[in-house]
């Protein structure tokens, strides 16, 4: 096998294409996702590194994620490739999130509660995939010293995050919100595993974590500050401390009572944002 990363990236979209478990769970059975971005960075990154340094020392690099896995392995970290992708939201549910300005819309919900747990199915196969063919690999979101953590810098954090992976990967950047805006926009949710392959790293088309945030760019836009019914989201960036009250408080009970799912789900400032669907280049878009 020559192109390791294009059988891998057909294994991601084939599964996406092909699961009945990539769906809303409604009596339609939509479709959770649209076609999934692929990409790939290197356990020897530095940016892996500037990440430790940045959250603090219980964030894992991938070499520390791997060694945690297979603590009778050696591994050198530039052995070492992070596959990252992204699942964008489907049209359906980013039109019905749009006519929403305090809670989240069913179909968002759903995606938030169905469409995660394919995401999880989706790790648990590229894993399975690579280490039948003998390639070791992880999803660290799904292993047992995966856990929530605080970053002294930034508050509410975990030891390994999926949008930073996909950050690395060269998938996207940083907008005010948190949200990783990708070429398939902000509305979307992301994955990785960790796996011991040579595959050539996805060439970062970015210099700066917030290159694709109007904000910070052209210092106007700011439409996500709007869109957040909980008043987290101002100049000064995003409070996790208000999203996550806002979240227990308020629309977990609306989601249950009005959906019958146990969820937290929100997300109001992902969509009619001109970085909803795209990398934007006006903040009249979206």
């Amino acid at each position: 096998m020559t192109d390791l990363a294009g059988w891998i990236e057909d294994a991601i979209k084939s599964y996406g294409a092909t699961s009945a478990e990539n769906s809303l769970g409604n009596a339609a059975h939509e479709r959770a996702w649209g076609e999934p971005l692929v990409a790939f960075s290197n356990g020897d990154d530095s940016l892996y590194q500037k990440l430790k340094a940045d959250i603090g020392a219980f964030y894992f690099t991938p070499a520390e994620a791997f060694q945690r896995a297979f603590p009778v392995h050696q591994v050198k970290p530039q052995q070492l490739t992070v596959i990252s992708w992204i699942l964008p939201q489907t049209d359906a549910t980013r039109s019905d999130h749009r006519k929403e300005s305090r809670y989240p819309s069913e179909r968002w919900a759903r995606s938030r509660y169905f469409g995660e747990a394919f995401n999880a199915s989706l790790r648990r196969h590229v894993a399975n995939v690579l280490n039948h063919a003998g390639f070791q690999a992880l999803a660290p979101v799904d292993a047992s010293f995966w856990s929530k953590a605080v970053s002294e810098r930034y508050g509410f954090s975990s030891n390994w995050s999926e949008r930073h992976a996909a950050h690395v990967s060269g998938l996207g950047t940083f907008g005010l919100c948190d949200g990783l805006i990708t070429a398939a926009g902000k509305a979307v949710r992301c994955g990785s595993v960790v796996a011991r392959i040579a595959i050539e790293p996805t060439t970062r088309p970015y210099a700066d974590h917030h290159a694709y945030c109007l904000h910070f760019t052209h210092g106007k836009c700011g439409k996500c500050m709007g869109r957040c019914p909980a008043g987290a989201i101002s100049e000064a960036g995003h409070d996790k401390t208000k999203c996550w009250d806002y979240l227990q408080r308020v629309t977990f009970e609306y989601v249950k009572n009005q959906f019958g799912i146990e969820t937290y789900a929100c997300g109001l400032c992902q969509t009619r944002v001109p970085c909803e669907s795209r990398i934007p280049t006006s903040p009249t878009m979206g």
